[in-house]
C-alpha cells in the first residue's frame, strides 16, 4: 500500500474539509402550539405529530399524576369512619 512521502501541512490537510460547509438546520413551526421545530421531528412542547398525539409530554404527566393523587385522596376520605363515633361503644377506655 502506498504511504506518502512528505507530512501533510495543516493547511493542506484542512483545505480538503474547507468546502464542505455547514449549512443552516431549517426550522419550522409546530401546528398545534406554534412552537420552534425541525422538520419530521415530534413537537417537544405538546407532543404532536403532523397533528397526532404521539407524546405523553411532562405537562401531560403531571397532570394525570395531580388527577390520581385526588382520586386517592377522595378514596381515602371515604373510608375513614366518621369523627367521634366510638365514645358511646361498650368496652371504650376513658
Amino acid at each position: 500500500m502506498p504511504t506518502p512521502k512528505r507530512k501533510l501541512s495543516r493547511k493542506r490537510r484542512d483545505q480538503r474539509s474547507a468546502n464542505k460547509g455547514l449549512k443552516p438546520k431549517s426550522v419550522s413551526r409546530c401546528q398545534t402550539c406554534q412552537a420552534p421545530i425541525l422538520p419530521h421531528i415530534v413537537c417537544k412542547e405538546c407532543g404532536y405529530y403532523k397533528g397526532n398525539k404521539v407524546l405523553r409530554t411532562k405537562v401531560d404527566r403531571l397532570y394525570a399524576r395531580g388527577q390520581a393523587r385526588e382520586a386517592r385522596e377522595a378514596r381515602a376520605r371515604s373510608m375513614q369512619p366518621p369523627a367521634g363515633g366510638q365514645e358511646g361503644a361498650p368496652g371504650a377506655a376513658q
